[in-house]
């Protein structure tokens, strides 16, 4: 009997149908050797030599391995293929007494037959030097976890923490909060034509440009009612027709910042869900009549785009039955991944293209469901050929002023025939044929009054994404590190985007002015590059940690004379009602809260109320923001829990016209704008928030 022994029993579960009876396949439920949690785990006078133990808990599952490996005749580790499954394979074959002499360690991209079966006919040595990776990851993020965290303890509030990768990530998000609070809004109008040619249906839409090779632009409405009145009774025609074929490639298969980005934008999920439910596609689930159980899609922690022959192979064949040849590129393309990515790795792709998302729908949850599809539908069009579009330039000509138009139309769909994209071809840029010299007649011309908007908050698709193109974290990181910022109170999501708290800027302050190695974008960049240089045998461990400690050490010292006590508790003024002490304003993980000072003895607590202006509906209160206990916004009266109204919408001051309810304001679903509607369900009135001020002409 030979002994497997993997991370989860979701994926023993499936593994151990491929392999018979003569093998027995065992979960070790993770990690089961640890750093310990109580205290820092390294040595720092003996080379930095970690101290490991036995994760509590977890002793009654290595004793049980321990025992069915005494009696096996061979140990195969079958973690995963990435540092962190290498390090629980060394961890598990030193707990085992398991040597690296001989070949022990299994690794597969997939959870499928062929693959499981192919990999056992290969088993390898460990990659220490991907163990020595992780390992050196493991002790700088504890350095700095453990040696910074308890400072913010002392000096600010107990249940802090730092870390390498989640201070880079609050900084962004503070940096970011700080341009939108220095953004200077500047007025600009810009000026929209219609046209009508003879005998075409739709009408020519066109932007005012300027002179003939000048642009000109306007920042007052009176510069703009000049320009109006000189544009008015000229006649106008067709100057310059430009047509240009361009080609839109397909974008590559997904990785795993990627898929967490579209995940977001498409589905609306959290880095977090999108991780959870990706894990069971690739553990493996039941389905079909004979509820056969295998992984549906590849490995998920991965930032390479690369894609084997065979699984290439097999989406050709499928293009070519359901699309035609003529959808196939040449050749299979080829994606070049980012620097630095683990080209061992696979992308993300389903294990096989025949199981389609139709075939799998009734066998999958909703989530599954979704995200299977979305994985499925981006592999395949990868393998697509590209779109052909034809996209028309026009300028127009009146007197000395020109507007310009442009539109495109799809001559090939290619991929779009599966992966439709409402970004390629904007119906409302349609053009119908023009020539040139062809007269038009001017139908309306409309000012836009416009005002220059700040960055946009990050979201978690983009966050993640800035994650990744500026170097901080790994795959595996992204969505603990977001979790994390929440968690800690440092961040809260409005609407969909992360706004940090208070709290989150006293922490982010205090770590520039005595930590700013640890908080800057480059050097943690930096730092990740020496890692993956680890792995590669490039360099020892030793000296990336050796490298780090020495100005990490000077700095802690520095910090812990200079740094000094912030005071986060402000009187609020107001009493406690149930026993008249005075209410302090403090900070949790969903902001500011009021909290009463003879705390633990009172534990009166009340979230701050911004008030909108509205009177409630239901009594003569007000209607005040609060939240719910997970930090979602919602209104509700001041007067609960005598009042009992409450509403996700934002309530306007003004009146439905046709009920005299009040109107709310309704966020829009993903880019759509907003809309106003009435509060009463039985009323049917509605408008769309208005987005822009224009005036017609």
């Amino acid at each position: 009997m030979n002994l497997v022994i993997v991370e989860s029993p979701a994926k023993a579960k499936t593994i151990r149908k491929f392999l018979g009876r003569s093998y027995q396949v065992k979960a070790s439920m993770g990690h089961l050797v640890d750093l310990p949690k109580s205290q820092l785990g390294v040595d720092l006078e003996n080379n930095f030599q970690p101290k490991y133990i036995t994760i509590r808990g977890k002793g009654k599952v290595l004793q049980e391995l321990k025992d069915t490996a005494r009696k096996a005749n061979k140990v195969f580790l079958a973690s995963d293929l990435d540092r962190e499954g290498e390090a629980i394979s060394w961890h598990l074959g030193n707990s085992l007494g398991i040597t690296n002499k001989e070949p022990c360690r299994v690794v597969f991209n997939e959870i499928t037959k062929d693959a499981i079966k192919k990999a056992f006919t290969h088993p390898r040595n460990l990659d220490l030097n991907r163990v020595y990776a992780q390992q050196a990851r493991r002790i700088l993020d504890r350095l700095v976890g453990y040696m910074i965290s308890p400072l913010l303890w002392e000096k600010v509030q107990k249940g802090l923490s730092a870390g390498r990768v989640q201070s880079v990530a609050l900084r962004l998000i503070c940096d970011r909060e700080e341009e939108i609070k220095a953004f200077v809004v500047e007025e600009y109008w810009t000026i929209e034509a219609k046209f009508s040619a003879q005998g075409a249906e739709i009408p020519v839409k066109a932007k005012f440009f300027g002179r003939t090779g000048s642009r000109m632009t306007f920042s007052r409405e009176e510069e703009v009612n000049k320009i109006l009145h000189e544009l008015k009774g000229r006649d106008y025609l067709v100057h310059r027709v430009q047509v240009k074929e361009r080609r839109r490639n397909p974008a590559p298969p997904f990785i795993t910042s990627t898929l967490q980005q579209e995940a977001s934008r498409r589905l609306g999920f959290s880095a977090k869900r999108t991780m959870m439910v990706a894990q069971q596609l690739y553990e493996g689930l039941e389905f079909g009549e004979k509820k056969e159980s295998t992984g549906l899609i590849t490995y998920l922690r991965t930032d390479a785009t690369r894609v084997s022959p065979v699984s290439q192979e097999e989406a050709r064949n499928y293009i070519e039955e359901h699309f035609g040849k003529g959808y196939l590129p040449e050749k299979a393309p080829h994606y070049v991944g980012k620097k630095g990515a683990q080209d061992a790795h696979e992308a993300i792709r389903p294990t096989s293209v025949l199981r389609n998302p139709v075939s799998l729908k009734k066998y999958l949850s909703r989530d599954q469901s979704r995200l299977y599809r979305l994985i499925w539908d981006r592999f395949v069009a990868s393998q697509m050929a590209p779109a052909t579009l034809e996209q028309v330039r026009v300028d127009i000509k009146g007197g000395e002023y020109i507007f310009k138009a442009s539109g495109s139309t799809i001559k090939f769909p290619g991929f779009l025939a599966l992966l439709k994209d409402d970004r390629v071809v904007n119906p409302e840029e349609v053009l119908p044929p023009l020539k040139e010299e062809t007269e038009l007649e001017l139908l309306a011309l409309e000012p836009i009054q416009h005002f220059t908007q700040p960055p946009g908050r990050y979201s978690e698709a983009s966050l993640v994404k800035a994650m990744e193109s500026k170097g901080i974290g790994r795959p595996s990181t992204y969505a603990p590190t977001i979790e994390t910022l929440k968690g800690r109170g440092y961040v809260v999501r409005e609407e969909k985007v992360f706004k940090p708290t208070e709290l989150g800027f006293v922490v982010v302050d205090l770590l520039k002015n005595f930590f700013p190695e640890i908080i800057d974008v480059d050097f943690t960049a930096r730092l990740e590059d020496r890692l993956d240089k680890i792995e590669g045998g490039e360099i020892p461990w030793l000296d990336v940690i050796r490298d780090f400690y020495a100005p990490f050490q000077q700095r802690l010292q520095v910090a812990s004379e200079e740094m000094q006590k912030v005071k986060l508790e402000e009187e609020t003024g107001e009493i406690c009602p149930q026993c008249s002490r005075k209410l302090l304003k403090k900070f949790g993980r969903y902001g500011s809260f009021h909290a009463c000072s003879g705390f633990p003895e009172c534990r009166f607590t009340k979230q701050p109320q911004a008030e909108t202006g509205v009177k409630c509906p239901m009594c003569d209160g007000e209607i005040v923001e609060r939240r719910s206990k997970k930090g979602r916004l919602f209104y509700g009266c001041n007067n609960y829990p005598k009042c009992s109204f409450v509403s996700w919408d934002k309530p306007l001051e003004r009146a439905c016209p046709q009920c005299g309810a009040f109107l709310v304001e309704k966020k829009g679903y993903r880019s759509s704008p907003p809309s106003v509607r009435c509060s009463n369900k039985d009323c049917d009135y509605r408008e769309t928030a208005a987005v822009k001020k224009s005036r017609k002409k």
